[in-house]
This record gives C-alpha cells, structure tokens and sequence, in this order.
C-alpha cells in the first residue's frame, strides 16, 4: 500500500493506494469520529462492494445505506435529496459520517450533501473507478449538475481520506476504464511530461489492468493533484490547470445531455481541442499535438465530439465555464507538452477555427 498525503493543513489527509484495502478495516475505522455512518452508493457498485463495506464498520458504528441511481444524468437536486432523506430519516446528527462508495458521480453528491447537511460533517471516499481514484475523490470539490450546466452548484469540501482500492477496478467496464485514462493523460500533458513519456510506454498495461502499472498511474496522478491543491484549494489560480480539456468537454458533455458521453471521454476530446488550439496560436508544436492525439487514441478514447453540433450553442455553453469572467471564456491552453497555461490572450478566431474543424464533417 502506498500513503499520499493531501497538505492543508489542519484539513490535511491521507490517500491510500493499493490491492485489498476494502479488507483492512482500520483503514477506514480510523477516519470515523462519532458513532454514526451514511454509506451512499449506487444500483452498479452496491451488489459488487455494498456488503464488504459495511462489514468493514464495527457494530458500535449505527450505520445505513442509500442506493442512487447510477450515471451522471441522477447527478442532480432532486436525486441529492435522497441522501438528506435518508440521513434525517435515521436521525443522523452532526458526528456522522458519510462514506462514499462508488465513481466521480456518487463522490461529488455525498461530498456535497457532506458539505450541506447541518451545514458540514465528515465524509470519506471510496473511489472504485479509475477516475474517481485519480482525480474526483481527491481535492474536495464536491456537487451537482444544473440543466444549463455541469458542476454549476457546489463547494469545496474536503474528505477524511480517501481509500482507492485498486482491487475494484477489475470490475469496470472498459469503456470506464478509458475513460479515467484521460484524467491520468491529462496530468502529463499539463504539468508532468516525464509522466507522460511513461505513459506512451505504458498506456497498454493500464488497458490491461496490470496491478503494478495501475497503482503507479494512480499514484503518480494523484501526487501531482494533491500538489496543485495544496498550493491552490479553492481554485484562485493555478488549480484551474485541472480543468485542462474541461471546458471543451464540459460543453460535450451537456450539448449530448448529462450520460450520453462520459466524463473522461469528453475530456479527452475537449483536450485535443485544447491542443489544437494552442497550436494555431503558435505555441505548441505540431509533433506534441501529434503525440497527444496518438496517445488518446491508444486508449480507445474518442478524437472528436459527436457531429452535428451546433457551434453557436457550443459557445454559449463554454460560456458558462465557471473559469469564464466577465462574459470572456478562460481556457486551459498549452505553451509545450508539460506546461499548461490559463489564458484569455488567445486569437478569437482561432478558437473558432478550431470549433469549424472539431465541429464540422471532416477532420
């Protein structure tokens, strides 16, 4: 097992790594303050990992679950209530804790019902996705969609520790597990090219599931975000680096409606527009953006958003980043493969020539 710490101080905590941590009970026990726990899952991990969970918990531990729905289109207000129902339901007070078993989606609701009920209890993360485990279940921010937006309604919230069993990754789906790969890419394009040099070598054994290659993946990506969100938790500056492809992606995301793309694929898409359109800005070599497209496409990611888009609207929803201010879209570009910028210094009709080439027939 690898321990990584998350620096903040007295908010600091740890991310344990490693096969069979679902078994080692301490673990998790540890974290829990009071004597009440909330585990919120969904209809997919509950049958595989519901059970060992919770056997993970002590019987001194008054403990509940709620199963939501599962896919990013339930990640919303009306589904959230389920949580709060279920935690004024069984009379949970201010010393529960929530545990959050599953992906990104059921991560960013628990977190967030954390960070709202009574106005804040403690939560714990299971991330039990390749991107949940690198990316979402670390940093603390927390929420849920709007129809006009994703992410738009939430807050930072920080977990107890997050416990990433790599074990349970052997029941994703492959298209999941593509999916998450674009979070680890995403960390070597923006900040970490040694990393991603490794991964040109590697990006097969991940598809592969190899148990060591897997765990160094993780490692290695969430050390570089728990070193952006030490410097950076609340996103004033450079953790906005994070969102390298997102705003491309995010828009994907909501023109094909919430589940119609994954996450991971939107970004991996969005990060070759990102690409693209810092090398039409001169500041990326055309061999880097090459290198980028190859190794999204290696790992069965797609190259383009779906056809049919409208651009006007694709702009609009850009528009609505939350890194956009004052009516002027920010973007994640990049000066060279390894050192991403956020920047509003960009040709306008660059990006709109990027948009005709993603958007239209042909690429």
């Amino acid at each position: 097992m690898k321990t990584l710490n998350v620096d903040l101080g007295e908010r600091s905590y740890p991310i344990y790594i490693g096969q069979k941590l679902l078994s080692q009970a301490e673990l998790l026990t540890r974290h829990i303050a009071g004597k009440q726990a909330l585990i919120v899952t969904n209809e997919t991990v509950a049958p595989l990992y519901l059970e060992k969970v919770a056997a993970m918990l002590p019987a001194s531990i008054q403990h509940h679950a709620v199963i939501l729905p599962d896919g990013e289109k339930y990640k919303n207000l009306d589904v959230l209530n389920k949580i709060y129902d279920a935690l004024l339901t069984h009379a949970f007070d201010r010393s529960v804790t929530l545990i959050a078993l599953g992906g990104g989606v059921i991560g960013d609701m628990c977190g967030f019902a954390a960070a709202t009920y009574q106005r804040g209890v403690n939560f714990i993360q299971i991330p039990t996705t390749l991107l949940s485990q690198v990316d979402s279940s670390v940093g603390g921010k927390t929420g849920v969609n709007h129809a006009l937006g994703k992410n738009m309604i939430g807050a930072f919230h920080q977990p107890q520790c997050v416990i990433a069993d790599t074990d349970t990754l052997n029941t994703l789906e492959n298209k999941e597990l593509s999916a998450g790969i674009a979070e680890v890419i995403k960390y070597g394009i923006l900040g970490d090219e040694k990393f991603f040099q490794w991964l040109e070598i590697n990006v097969e054994k991940i598809l592969s599931r190899d148990p060591a290659t897997l765990a160094y993946a993780i490692e290695r990506s969430c050390q570089n975000k728990a070193d952006i969100v030490a410097a950076d938790e609340t996103e004033s500056g450079q953790r906005a680096l994070l969102n390298l492809g997102h705003t491309f992606g995010h828009a994907i995301e909501t023109s094909v409606g919430y589940g119609g793309w994954l996450h991971g694929e939107a970004v991996g898409t969005g990060m070759l527009m990102a690409a693209d359109l810092s090398a039409r800005m001169g500041w990326l070599n055309k061999t880097d953006v090459d290198k980028i497209r190859h190794l999204i496409k290696r790992a069965n990611l797609p190259l383009r958003p779906p056809q049919n888009l409208n651009k006007a609207d694709f702009l609009a929803l850009m528009l609505r980043d939350k890194k956009s201010l004052g009516g002027v879209i920010r973007l994640v570009l990049l000066k060279k493969l390894g050192h991403a910028i956020i920047s509003d210094n960009y040709s306008t009709e660059q990006l709109h020539a990027t948009l005709d080439h993603f958007l239209g027939e042909e690429i």
